[in-house]
């Protein structure tokens, strides 16, 4: 579920939660609720910029002043101003990075490598380097360069953290990734003890998935390599990296590989570092059929831990009669039907269920249609074009293999031969067409086999376990596509582990955000929050005045008020916000700024 903006023909704005439902003319939103307006959004709260810190940590900050301090700061301030020369300065974003540095200061990061990082001659703290670093990916920025360079400087976290600008440099971003990179198993660790006193989360139940990453330029580290891109770019080096999620898609630990390792080998390596932390217990691992073996189901059954995997497609061969039988089955969604069926080699330690889906068999069906008909339109041409002029053999036959390659689903519904002449020239292309493969090809479209050791009878139950693969999915999209974990630009192994590493934290963060939204009745994505928060800006505005001396400026920094669509969000996040500015004296404008 996620939010929408709404506008009545009157102007009115108000809140939606909507969630994506399939139809048969498309994918359509499906109204969930709407949200009203909470009691108390008009109240003033006096909260000044000396509160942040008691504000990012969810207290109240009218209990944090003494009854003198909360007197003097209720006073009223008059100035005699210039109305005509008032100017605003120095706009920085400020909403984004301050929901960033909540979570981050609520999950007690800072608390923590404080502890952990000793103190040397240093002399912004190393845990505070790591709180940019990882707020700037929550903020989508692509690189520590740029990060130094120009995104330091224009966010607010000057002001909040205390650090300025000037003493942000890319070395120093670079050594706060090698002191993080030494501190993973402690921050991983420490993560697990959040999600289990906040959300309950228990480590039973594990999601295992892998994707990759690739590099821009030469550099990359002992890791870098080619191989198969789920990016689309087999041009560049890649890494792999391996992510174990819980059900509620909370990111619980990540593995990096190399980039021409296959996933089948990642397995046991993820398994034990698992185990490592958990100790040896009978958990239920959720893996696609790109991770599954015969060695690694063994592996899995030594260690005595339950499996839910998906198998190729050539094993769902193995229960065609089942697959045509019509009892049996069990409905648990309006287009998807299960059934439980036995090993088929008799009695044994674990079972396997059927699936079929008829949506996912119109979508096979299109796709195998395409196919072959692009496929046919490929070979026919090619055999005009051999008629027209005959060609050497073996370069027909190579022009043949590309064209049955691109088209992978309808290769084995044609055989081809190269017709030759009486010059051993190819003059031609027979092609015969097999109707009993596709036969099977369209009892198969929309099925596949699920297998697993668990003892659970409920097939319905087990389909809802693979599904849960989904959660690892979609925490790949949210790291590339929101935080920008591609491309990579660092040449140094360490440095792509910390690379990634900052983005796991981040991702980590994300997710949180994202269960504290459920929490509060504001839907399980936080995309469209974070867009509405980020327009909250500070800056700083300069009021000429007069006084009895002389004719001077005074400079107030502020926090914009938030539309009242925004306030919303924040007030049922119970997030404030300072309301109250901050005289800046002599205050000399830096070069760049």
């Amino acid at each position: 579920m996620y939010l929408r903006r709404n506008r009545t023909p009157k102007g009115y704005e108000y809140w939606t939660l909507v969630k994506s439902v399939r139809t048969a003319q498309g994918p359509r939103q499906e109204l969930v609720a709407t949200l009203g307006k909470l009691p108390g959004l008009d109240e003033k709260v006096r909260a000044g910029w000396q509160d942040i810190q008691a504000m990012l940590d969810g207290e109240d900050p009218s209990k944090q002043l003494s009854f003198e301090e909360s007197e003097s700061a209720q006073q009223p301030l008059w100035k005699e101003v210039d109305v005509r020369g008032v100017r605003v300065e120095r706009a920085r974003e400020f909403g984004e990075v301050y929901l960033a540095l909540a979570l981050w200061r609520r999950l007690h990061f800072h608390t923590l490598l404080g502890q952990l990082i000793q103190t040397g001659k240093e002399e912004i703290p190393w845990e505070t380097v790591a709180c940019i670093l990882t707020i700037a990916r929550f903020c989508a920025q692509l690189s520590e360069l740029g990060v130094a360079q120009r995104w330091y400087q224009k966010s607010a976290l000057e002001d909040l953290l205390g650090v300025g600008w000037e003493k942000i440099n890319e070395d120093r971003l670079y050594r706060g990734l090698d002191v993080l990179l030494e501190n993973k198993e402690q921050l991983t660790g420490h993560l697990l003890k959040r999600y289990e006193s906040w959300f309950g989360v228990r480590f039973e139940f594990l999601i295992y998935d892998v994707t990759s990453t690739f590099f821009e330029g030469q550099g990359g580290g002992a890791k870098a390599a080619r191989g198969y891109s789920r990016d689309s770019r087999p041009d560049c080096k890649q890494v792999c990296i391996g992510l174990v999620v819980s059900p509620e898609g909370l990111p619980l630990a990540f593995e990096v590989f190399e980039g021409n390792r296959n996933d089948v080998t990642t397995v046991e390596d993820i398994v034990v570092v698992m185990e490592n932390k958990y100790g040896q217990a009978q958990r239920i691992w959720v893996m696609d059929r790109g991770m599954i073996s015969e060695e690694n189901i063994e592996f899995l059954r030594a260690k005595k831990a339950c499996y839910v995997v998906g198998t190729p497609k050539a094993q769902l061969k193995q229960f065609e009669q089942e697959l045509l039988d019509r009892d049996g089955w069990q409905k648990v969604r309006p287009d998807v039907e299960v059934k439980l069926v036995g090993h088929p080699d008799g009695p044994a330690k674990e079972q396997f269920v059927l699936c079929r889906s008829a949506a996912r068999q119109q979508k096979e069906k299109a796709m195998l249609i395409r196919q072959e008909q692009r496929l046919l339109e490929k070979l026919l041409a090619l055999d005009r074009s051999l008629q027209r002029k005959a060609k050497d053999p073996e370069q027909a036959s190579r022009r043949v293999g590309r064209w049955l390659g691109r088209y992978p689903a309808a290769d084995s519904l044609f055989e081809v031969k190269i017709l030759k002449n009486q010059e051993h020239l190819a003059c031609g292309v027979a092609i015969a067409c097999r109707l009993d493969r596709g036969q099977w090809a369209n009892r198969a479209q929309g099925a596949y086999l699920l297998r697993t050791n668990c003892l659970d009878k409920d097939p319905a139950q087990v389909w809802d376990w693979y599904l849960q693969l989904q959660q690892a999915e979609a925490a790949f999209r949210t790291g590339k596509s929101d935080l920008k974990l591609r491309p990579i630009f660092h040449r140094k192994t360490q440095r792509v582990d910390a690379h990634i590493l900052v983005c796991f934290l981040a991702l980590a963060m994300w997710r949180v955000l994202e269960m504290w939204m459920k929490g509060k009745g504001l839907g399980s994505c936080a995309r469209q929050l974070v867009a509405e928060v980020a327009t909250i800006k500070s800056m700083d505005v300069v009021l000429p005045i007069r006084t009895k001396e002389a004719t001077t400026e005074l400079r107030l920094r502020v926090v914009s008020k938030p539309d009242r669509m925004v306030a919303e969000l924040l007030q049922r996040l119970g997030l404030r916000l300072p309301t109250r500015s901050k005289i800046i004296a002599n205050v000399v404008e830096k070069i760049g700024v």
